[in-house]
């Protein structure tokens, strides 16, 4: 066991890993399988780290329950290379692509389409600063797009898709970074599912992708080599070297999953992690004001504000001595922001939940 104190990491990414999973990977960083080479000394080509790579490629599909018929990529530049390669290679010309905007990396998204190509919204929650998720019925988008695009979780403004909507034959993409693993998803309501590891999978570095190959199969013929899945389908994820540490700690952040009782088992857990504060911000008669609209809150990222702006920086700093870290809403936003993401322990969100009530007792 390490024998360090632990903050309580409310980090929104990179964020917190399982400390078991930590300690793992630190007894096996000088010696992985008794090699006497670190996993990230070992070849991307050999035995060992073959059979590490397509471990986590199993555990991924069991835990997650990917249907036979898709393909699981682990790809490099984040969810924002993602934004790029997804018109790329669907967004062909003479159709059009749907997205909808529901926050900052929404957004962005949506900004790298329209260089490709035609895209359009189907719905937005700009008008209230995107503190809700738009009703499925407010989605308004043709059924001859190249595809409808959703971002399911929204780390900045702590908002949450509650419900997926039927697309019918437009396919269903989506950027799950922030929430990927947190609860059951029918995988086959989607076409492609995309995230970076840093918030549920592991440490930053490595993105998955999850895509059926029948969207593959329609995807551009004439991209550069790098940019088209097919490529990476084709090699496994592994036509140039692959980060090979992220993966390594993502099957170990998987196997971890699957010790606390899969998906199931963890997504109760992160309900009754984020009730533990949103029921204080709920029953602090408005000293805490919550920013995501009830029916569209997050269990990953809870946003709230103060009275004003000094009362918090002083929430903050007395947060941060009493060994909290991470609750400073984003930089474009401000207020606060707690993200219990899967390896965040219920003791945290316990002890956030006392020293916000503490707090307002002391400045009420």
């Amino acid at each position: 066991m390490l024998n360090v104190k632990r903050a309580y990491n409310f980090n929104a990414g990179p964020s917190a890993l399982p400390l078991s999973v930590i300690e793992k990977a630190q007894a096996e960083l000088a010696d992985f399988k008794g090699l006497g080479m670190s996993v990230m000394e070992i070849s991307h080509r050999s035995k060992d780290f073959d059979a590490v790579h397509n471990q986590t490629i199993s555990l991924m599909k069991e835990l997650f329950r990917i249907p036979e018929n898709y393909e699981v990529l682990f790809l490099q530049g984040g969810a924002s290379l993602q934004f790029a390669m997804v018109p790329l290679n669907f967004l062909a010309p003479g159709k059009k692509a749907a997205y909808c905007l529901t926050g900052s990396w929404s957004e962005k998204a949506f900004k790298e389409a329209k260089i490709v190509g035609d895209a359009y919204e189907a719905a937005s929650s700009k008008d209230t600063n995107y503190s809700y998720i738009p009703a499925l019925s407010a989605l308004k988008y043709d059924q001859d797009s190249a595809y409808l695009h959703i971002t399911t979780n929204n780390t900045i403004f702590g908002t949450e898709w509650q419900e997926y909507p039927e697309t019918g034959s437009v396919p269903l993409i989506a950027d799950m970074s922030s929430d990927i693993l947190s609860r059951p998803v029918d995988i086959s309501k989607f076409s492609l599912i995309y995230a970076g590891a840093q918030k549920n999978l592991g440490p930053s570095g490595v993105t998955l992708v999850i895509a059926r190959r029948d969207l593959l199969e329609k995807a551009n013929p004439k991209l550069l080599t790098m940019l088209s899945y097919g490529t990476h389908v084709k090699n496994n994820s592994m036509f140039n070297t692959p980060p090979t540490f992220g993966i390594y700690m993502m099957g170990l952040v998987l196997q971890w999953v699957k010790e606390q009782g899969g998906v199931d088992a963890i997504y109760k857990h992160n309900v009754a992690k984020a009730a533990l504060v949103y029921d204080t911000i709920d029953a602090s008669e408005g000293f805490y004001k919550g920013h995501a609209r009830p029916d569209s809150r997050s269990l990953m990222n809870i946003t709230f504000r103060l009275g004003s702006e000094e009362l918090e920086k002083k929430f903050l700093a007395e947060a941060k001595t009493a060994g909290f870290v991470g609750l400073n809403g984003h930089r474009s936003v401000g207020g606060c922001r707690a993200s219990a993401y899967n390896a965040v322990p219920y003791e945290a969100c316990q002890a956030l939940k006392d020293f916000m009530i503490k707090f307002q007792k002391e400045n009420n």
